[in-house]
């Protein structure tokens, strides 16, 4: 199994009623400002492992689970839809907590990454540098299609409360691995069998189960507003890199309603903006090439 050279601690901080689970690696240093990790959809902080293992400076990094995924919990049942505006004043408050007054360097993957881009235009001053990877946004919407949206969200948390919305489990932590693997065939051996016991864990019965609150799977009522993700990237101040994989997630999930020429046209609102393509890498490309992508950060962080 994968060996982490630079093992995370994890902490437990009160953040708007959840108990917010962070995994924090280095100690904090005034002169360099924290580097908070914000991962994806269906995915957990410990998802940054081997990226962080790669980077050559240590310094002190920062990467929460978001609230229903991994380990952070709240009091009471879970709720039945989850809000995207609450992912930015949980950052908020996290940051208030760790970098209160510091502007920090700011690394999104994917669902993290739409975050960490709406964060840097509403709360431009906590933002000294930014890393989009494949935080793409959603095709664009019309109004015409709130009526059925509306109704599918409706429908959506029905099926959830008759239970048919819940994740798969797995017999085994192996079991859990194969299915990483399956969905990424770049993820090796070793990696998989050791991010498939921080991704999933045991229920009262033996089986595995990933941890991630089924209620993320209930559409969002609201349409996404292009136009309002727009005025947000212009006002960014901090440079912008962003970063795609060499395989096009956009052209394999949305076949023709959203595009990577579409993404790069909205990309020219950013002000200040870099790009940079990793080669031979997927979607998950904190995974894929680890290395490479370190070097990236670091070179833009410096």
């Amino acid at each position: 199994m994968y060996q982490a050279l630079n093992p995370s601690r994890s902490e437990l901080v009160p953040i708007r009623g959840l108990s917010y689970h962070v995994r924090v690696w280095g100690q904090a240093d005034a002169a360099t400002p924290p580097l908070v990790l914000v991962h994806g959809w269906m995915d957990v902080s410990a998802s940054w492992q081997f990226m962080v293992d790669a980077l050559q400076a240590r310094r002190w990094i920062i990467a929460p689970d978001w609230r229903g995924f991994g380990l952070t919990r709240g009091e009471g049942p879970a709720p039945d839809s989850y809000w995207f505006p609450d992912y930015l004043a949980d950052l908020d408050a996290l940051l208030d907590h760790y970098a209160a007054g510091q502007p920090v360097d700011l690394v999104g993957h994917s669902m993290g990454g739409n975050v960490a881009m709406m964060y840097a235009g509403v709360r431009p001053q906590r933002i000294r540098r930014l890393v989009n990877l494949e935080g793409f946004g959603l095709p664009e919407t019309r109004p015409a299609q709130a009526p059925e949206r509306y109704a599918k969200w409706m429908d959506e948390i029905k099926a959830l409360h008759r239970g048919e919305m819940e994740l798969k489990a797995y017999d085994s932590v192996e079991g859990v691995a194969r299915r990483l693997m399956k969905t990424n065939p770049r993820l090796p051996a070793d990696q998989a069998e050791w991010l498939a016991a921080h991704w999933a864990a045991p229920d009262a019965q033996g089986r595995w189960v990933v941890l991630g609150d089924p209620a993320h799977k209930v559409v969002s009522a609201h349409l996404y507003q292009v136009e309002e993700a727009l005025a947000i990237y212009r006002r960014i101040s901090a440079p912008v890199l962003s970063v795609t994989a060499s395989d096009d997630s956009l052209g394999q999930w949305w076949k023709g309603q959203f595009s990577l020429a579409q993404y790069h046209e909205r990309l020219q609102a950013v002000p200040r903006l870099h790009s940079a393509v990793v080669n031979d890498a997927g979607h998950m490309l904190h995974h894929d090439q680890p290395a490479a992508l370190a070097g990236l950060i670091e070179t833009f962080l410096a």
